[in-house]
């Protein structure tokens, strides 16, 4: 059951990728259709094959397919079960658990919707950066949870079988290729070496293997990827690239239920 689970997380990630690059080239290749259908957008289609990357979709199916061998795979067991023991080492010299990570996942993503209204020039306005990770959001949410219950891998720690892949780091690693593709690379190494931090506690706190982190990071870089596929789409969908919009974000406040939220209004 397992080896036939491994070909199939393998399997869907390369079937993923070669369908995203596939929208891609056919994008780019009829742009003269693109370009009378919306007038004012003319280079959608450049836009879009600016939007889909090779190197990201290639990492994201490389880190995908060492997770998914990791999970039966003789060695990548050796691997990740040393790698375990070893932290737990430390804690046998005192080192405590850190669990910021449960917190610190959510970051990277809330930087790539702000970061912008401090000034910092952005690939994308607000209205996009919000669809954009509302996008990718959904896409984490079902594929890392759809693994989770398709693969069943046990904890290290035993708690559960819900470790691959591991969802805390497809967290941060999305929320990091989505700030390196709005803010570029000097923030993007920063927010990348963030969430490889997110990755290292999980493994620290032993709730996941080696491999679990591995795929997660995958998964995550690949949901901000396909975000992005399909915002030319969002544009077309809701009308952005004709139509003027005013956007009032307010905070919000629950005295009783010692809550705080965002309240948002679009008006076209």
């Amino acid at each position: 059951m397992r080896n036939r689970c491994v070909v199939l997380v393998w399997a869907w990630a390369l079937v993923v990728n070669v369908a995203a690059q596939e929208v891609v080239d056919r994008e780019a290749t009829f742009p003269t259709e693109v370009e009378t259908e919306v007038d004012a957008s003319p280079k959608l289609s450049k836009e879009v094959a600016a939007e889909v990357k090779v190197v990201p979709l290639a990492a994201s199916a490389a880190l995908i397919t060492v997770g998914a061998v990791g999970i039966s795979n003789g060695w990548m067991c050796k691997v990740k079960t040393n790698v375990r023991d070893g932290l737990q080492g430390w804690r046998e010299d005192g080192h405590r658990y850190f669990h910021a990570d449960d917190y610190l996942q959510y970051f990277p993503l809330v930087v790539n919707v702000g970061l912008g209204f401090t000034g910092i020039k952005s690939k994308h306005d607000f209205r996009e950066r919000l669809a954009v990770s509302a996008t990718a959001t959904l896409f984490h949410v079902g594929m890392t949870q759809g693994m989770k219950w398709m693969v069943d891998e046990e904890r290290p720690n035993a708690r559960n079988s819900r470790s691959f892949p591991s969802g805390h780091t497809s967290w941060a690693f999305m929320g990091a290729e989505l700030i390196r593709e709005e803010y570029g690379w000097a923030w993007g190494t920063g927010a990348y070496a963030f969430a490889s931090t997110i990755a290292f506690l999980r493994l620290y706190n032993n709730e996941h293997w080696l491999n679990d982190v591995l795929a997660g990071a995958g998964f995550g870089i690949l949901s901000a990827r396909l975000a992005y596929l399909l915002l030319p789409l969002e544009r077309r969908l809701f009308r952005w690239d004709k139509t003027s919009a005013t956007t009032v974000v307010v905070p919000t406040f629950g005295p009783y239920g010692h809550s705080v939220g965002l309240a948002l209004n679009i008006t076209y």
